[in-house]
């Protein structure tokens, strides 16, 4: 019964997400109509709501660190399930409809990055509270963050009521994918171009319930993939969530699948969703020792090929990349009128003549830009390459496993796994007796 009152709370979750999503497709342009103006003016793209007051700020990272030792609470100490349910629910209420999805931790990685690269930019204390704390967190008590406390995972946990299994191959190669992001997100941060975690996000259409009509499939879409695929953007696509499966592979402590001993029951064996359990390992290996050595020789000699491949077939793109800035955009549209001896096609372009800038100041500007995407593009590919070659070392890496314990650095601490280990059941019947 516990069970069957479970999925249909979810079922109820999930019910009320659609009908939030309907009625804010059809009243997104009523609320927020585009200027209707006889020129080229075109709205631009808000990426963030308007700045929080500093006492609200203070508020948002004082409820964040309390959310984060509770969800580490329930998670390492009381192994409560259903707590960790609770502060989900929670985290989508708060962080997701009434603070609007803002500030969030998986788009502070582009804040961060570009205080880094740009002497210009303060950072927002609270900001950087946000990105800092869930990585401390993580570091003491793994994913609890992920668990509970980040509004986009919460929201994908609470509507996933019967999810497929995706074979572990599919998801090694589909979890590149968030590396791949991670790196472009610097990039464009880093360089003043766009935050693409906030403009791409899938799930802010919903928590502000309103956005573009496509942005609002887009949410929609995802919302209901989550419910047949156990967390698509927090496995497949999220940026910080790289950084924090670092930090959980090397945490101090983190949640286990049972309170004792394992006894190799297998009853916990399919019981994760995201397929985050280490199985023991068998005891005739695919390949022999000198196999194995051989291939890691193989692979340490091809490392570095990989590194400089990556590095300089991304710097070759630097063209294509710098176009999406707004200045070496304006500097095309410019040199394009010019060519054809037809300035002022544009908004944009009529504005910058008005101004009296010399053009070669523009040209100036859009060369550094360019400039700055290819170093960067040095610096992406060289991480992806050395990505790619980390993933193929692991694959061949072998390594004794002696019971069912949860990969650290896979694992997003939902406790799903506590009620299929006997010694879990024993041990809440003997604190059921006990009280």
């Amino acid at each position: 019964m516990k069970k069957r009152s479970g999925n249909f709370a979810n079922l109820l979750f999930w019910a009320g997400l659609m009908l939030v999503v309907m009625q804010s497709a059809a009243l997104a342009q009523d609320r927020f109509p585009k200027p209707d103006f006889d020129s080229q003016y075109r709205q631009p793209l808000t990426q963030t709501p308007p700045p929080a007051s500093p006492w609200q700020e203070g508020a948002d990272v004082v409820v964040l660190a309390l959310a984060l030792g509770l969800t580490s609470f329930f998670a390492i100490k009381k192994r409560s399930r259903r707590g960790i349910w609770a502060m989900a629910l929670f985290s989508v209420i708060y962080f997701g409809f009434m603070r609007e999805g803002c500030v969030c931790s998986v788009g502070s990685v582009q804040n961060v990055s570009a205080a880094l690269f740009d002497a210009g930019y303060v950072i927002p204390i609270g900001v950087l509270a946000f990105f800092v704390l869930p990585l401390i967190f993580t570091l003491l008590y793994g994913r609890t963050f992920c668990a509970a406390v980040c509004p986009l995972g919460a929201i994908q946990d609470l509507v996933m009521i019967k999810p497929v299994k995706v074979p572990e191959w599919l998801q090694e190669v589909l979890g590149l994918f968030r590396y791949i992001y991670l790196g472009f997100a610097i990039l464009f941060a880093a360089t003043g171009t766009a935050f693409l975690v906030c403009r791409y996000d899938p799930f802010i259409s919903i928590f502000r319930m309103s956005n573009e009509f496509g942005m609002i499939l887009f949410s929609g879409g995802f919302l209901g993939l989550s419910i047949l695929v156990a967390r698509p953007y927090c496995r497949f696509l999220c940026p910080y969530s790289v950084l924090l499966g670092w930090m959980s592979a090397l945490s101090r402590r983190h949640l286990s699948i049972t309170p004792d001993t394992c006894h190799l029951c297998r009853l916990c064996e399919e019981s994760c969703p995201m397929g985050a359990i280490s199985k023991p390992t068998p005891d005739a290996l695919p390949v022999s020792r000198e196999q194995g050595g051989k291939r890691l020789a193989i692979l340490l000699a091809v490392l570095p090929l990989l590194i400089l491949a990556g590095g300089w077939g991304f710097s070759r793109l630097d063209l294509t990349f710098s176009k999406m800035h707004p200045t070496v955009n304006l500097a095309g549209q410019i040199a394009a009128e010019d060519a054809a001896g037809t300035p002022g096609l544009t908004l944009e372009t009529r504005t910058f003549r008005s101004q009296g800038t010399p053009t070669e100041t523009l040209f100036t500007e859009a060369e550094g830009v360019r400039r700055r995407f290819r170093s960067g593009g040095w610096l992406l590919g060289a991480f992806l390459g050395l990505i790619f070659g980390i993933k193929l070392f692991q694959l061949n890496l072998f390594r004794r496993v002696a019971e069912y314990q949860p990969d650290r650095e896979a694992c997003f601490s939902c406790g799903r796994c506590f009620s299929y280990c006997p010694n879990e059941r024993v041990r809440l019947d003997q604190l059921q007796n006990r009280y």
